[in-house]
């Protein structure tokens, strides 16, 4: 890239490295950023000064003018300027905040259009063609696991039992506590054994579950409606979120005959929680 002087300047690691947590690919980031030194440049320039294939430059301009990077001028040939990158910025944040909009409403619009009642029935279908053998799998990070614990939580019928640790708790409550909530009200019936430290998750788990401090919690376990069961296969105290990993099956052997008596010599050796 140029500097007052002429001469090529160089995007330090850094920034290219900001363009490309926002979504830029490394050509994006490339002829951005010599756009912005160069002021105005053809897609022949331009792909030359960032080192860019030619054939590509066309793309890579229209993909930045879509994004609210640059704009063109409609001249013979056409020449692209780059946007002040804090005018950038917005207009990348407006659009995609405009394409997320977009999106959930047609998602909105699916959820209770006669699409949904089809696809559900396939699903029911293909159910049945699946053995409880296949309807196991290794989970890996926190996003993933609470996303499939949650699905998997509102869809108890009668019970959810739960060992975790003082870390699980406090995740438990922040991620799945408005879920658990509207279970409890339903009729389910929660029990929940772990570390209790916070007097102020106590208090608002003992609204809608039976709570027992243990000392010592065996891992992270949970039993739901003696089907599903989740084992932690990590720790959390050792392990960054994105490396927790879970394992989960749809085994009512498993449940009834493995997890229910750990369970419940855990929950009879813990200590009740009275609000």
């Amino acid at each position: 890239m140029f500097n007052n002087k002429g001469n090529i300047m160089v995007a330090t690691n850094e920034v290219l490295d900001a363009l490309k947590s926002i979504g830029l690919n490394l050509y994006e980031r490339k002829i951005f950023v010599a756009l912005l030194a160069k002021g105005i440049a053809t897609a022949a320039e331009v792909s030359e000064i960032a080192n860019v294939p030619r054939s590509r430059s066309y793309d890579i301009l229209e993909s930045l003018a879509e994004k609210g990077f640059v704009v063109f001028q409609p001249s013979k040939p056409i020449k692209y300027v780059a946007l002040p990158p804090q005018e950038a910025l917005e207009r990348t944040k407006h659009n995609i905040k405009k394409k997320y909009e977009e999106m959930a409403e047609r998602i909105e619009k699916l959820k209770t259009s006669p699409v949904m009642a089809e696809l559900e029935k396939i699903h029911k279908q293909g159910l049945s063609l699946v053995s409880p053998s296949d309807m196991t799998g290794t989970l890996k990070g926190k996003h993933i696991i609470d996303r499939q614990l949650q699905s998997l939580f509102k869809s108890a019928k009668k019970s959810i039992d739960i060992i975790t640790t003082a870390q699980g708790l406090t995740n438990l409550y922040s991620t799945h506590f408005r879920v658990l909530k509207k279970l409890g009200k339903k009729g389910i019936k929660l029990r929940i054994a772990a570390p209790v430290n916070d007097k102020e998750i106590a208090k608002a788990l003992l609204q809608i579950a039976e709570l027992r401090h243990i000392k010592n919690p065996v891992g992270r376990i949970i039993k739901i409606d003696d089907e599903h069961v989740f084992v932690a296969l990590t720790d959390d105290q050792e392990v960054h979120e994105t490396q927790d990993m879970v394992f989960w099956a749809n085994s009512p052997h498993v449940a009834s005959s493995v997890i229910s008596p750990l369970f419940d010599q855990v929950w009879n050796s813990g200590k009740n929680i009275a609000d």
